[in-house]
């Protein structure tokens, strides 16, 4: 019975390693410059991405290269990860100094790791602030009452600010540790304080920039006004009314603004996107203008309550922007929205849908569109300012249609996806094999639809009329 038992035990413990596996990363090649005294560090997902965990600092092995051993973690997880000098100023960057997408890893891929890394962020100078000279740290406790928390908040002052009496418009901006700085930036910083200081020199005026750093834990909360089952969250009401009711009051006695809504925008990206939607669209007395930046729009279905149940009140401007490599359903998302708005009142003109081929969920792409979005947004009659549509014709037959439709001018046999929504957004079917063949529409309504293609080369969209 004991040899039964032993023997029994061993295959539960042989059961468990099995299901468990371990990775080594080695930096077979660093930059050149990156200094002697320098360590390296791996942080990811796993460390709630602190770029210098002490834990998650690398080692020299025999042969002199960097190397760390993580854990165990069961067969099939999934890590995201990049390499440090111990801060973001110091983050690994691609082989021509472009930002790179997180790193990935599945254990039980193998045990061993070799990792080239191209260059770094600060140049291997040592880093430093990156900030201009008309940017400070306004308040480094600024309190929230809605929250009860406080929060650094940042502010952009406009070249010459201090030798004039001229008004300002204002943008808000979340995420404030990445907009001008990339000593404190997550993944690389926006460059807000760059790109407005060149316009500025070109004769645009540029508004004062309001950054709001994100709470670190609390910024899945502060950003959504709803819950979701996985990440929770719920506390963006009190944030936007932290943003209308307590901060933009404050600048706007303690600084030179223009304080109407013709004068001020909101802009953020991801979640910062989807509580800028919400904020400029629920406090429309307030704002004129929001970027809305890949949107997080699949965090809660009640979005699209919120969107239906709102009414254009103001006029707006509404500037999306999503990559075409962000994941699946955000381009789809956001021109759903597109059509919620336009369902509540809101122009066609007033809503700027970027699609970007490409583009993937990073400060790369939010950075390198914010000129457009800033002109487009603020500055009337400005050559950014003519909306440019995502979307290639698309040619329902028969149209009006009673059963089926076809799509007359386009090969489908290597589409993706068709999508059919009423006029208000809402997905009514959704169809992803045998795309060229006849789509069955009797179960829906006699009514207007918006139908769209995707294809690797774009999205194609029309209208189709269903007739009983």
């Amino acid at each position: 019975m004991n040899l039964f038992k032993a023997l029994f035990f061993s295959i539960l413990i042989g059961i468990s390693t099995n299901n468990h596996a371990q990775v080594t990363f080695i930096a077979t090649s660093i930059p050149a410059n990156t200094p002697e005294d320098d360590n390296l560090y791996i942080a990811g997902d796993f460390t709630a991405w602190n770029p210098g965990s002490p834990e998650f600092m690398m080692q020299k092995n025999a042969e002199g290269n960097w190397n760390i051993t993580l854990p165990e973690r069961p067969q099939g997880t999934v890590i995201k990860y990049k390499f440090t000098r111990g801060s973001w100023t110091t983050v690994e960057k691609g082989p021509s100094g472009e930002e790179i997408p997180d790193r990935s890893f599945t254990f039980g891929n193998g045990e061993t790791v070799n990792v080239t890394i191209h260059q770094w962020a600060d140049g291997g100078s040592g880093g430093g602030s990156t900030a201009a000279a008309n940017v400070q740290v306004m308040d480094n406790n600024f309190f929230m009452p809605q929250l009860n928390r406080s929060r650094r908040i940042w502010i952009y002052l406009p070249p010459g600010y201090e030798t004039t009496t001229v008004q300002y418009p204002v943008l808000y901006m979340h995420d404030g540790q990445n907009l001008f700085d990339v000593e404190t930036a997550f993944s690389g910083e926006w460059e807000v304080d760059e790109t407005l200081n060149s316009l500025a020199e070109d004769g645009v005026t540029v508004p004062i920039v309001v950054g709001i750093d994100n709470g670190g834990a609390y910024r899945i909360a502060e950003y959504t006004p709803w819950t979701n089952p996985q990440y929770g969250g719920g506390d963006g009401d009190a944030y936007a009314r932290f943003i209308v009711e307590t901060l933009k009051p404050y600048i706007d006695q303690n600084f030179r603004t223009l304080p109407s809504r013709e004068y001020t925008g909101i802009m953020g990206s991801s979640l910062g996107g989807l509580i800028s939607h919400y904020t400029a669209i629920k406090y429309q007395e307030v704002f004129s203008k929001a970027g809305i930046f890949s949107p997080s729009y699949w965090f809660s279905n009640e979005v699209w309550n919120f969107a239906s149940e709102n009414e254009k009140r103001e006029n707006m401007r509404l500037y999306q922007l999503c990559g075409t490599n962000e994941g699946a359903g955000v381009t789809e998302n956001m021109l759903r929205m597109s059509d919620s708005l336009i369902s509540k009142g809101f122009l066609a003109s007033e809503i700027n849908n970027k699609i970007v081929q490409g583009g993937q969920h990073n400060e790369a792409l939010w950075r390198t569109n914010f000129r457009e979005a800033f002109l487009w947004l603020f500055v009337e009659g400005s050559a950014s300012t003519e909306i440019k549509s995502p979307t290639k014709p698309l040619i329902c037959s028969p149209n009006p249609a009673k059963d089926f439709f076809r799509i007359d001018n386009l090969d489908t046999s290597n589409a993706d996806i068709l999508i059919i929504s009423d006029t208000a957004g809402r997905e009514v079917l959704r169809k992803e094999s045998n795309l060229n063949e006849t789509v069955n529409i009797r179960h829906l309504k006699s009514g207007t639809y918006i139908i769209r293609l995707f294809t690797k080369t774009g999205i194609h969209e029309g209208k189709l009329v269903r007739i009983d």
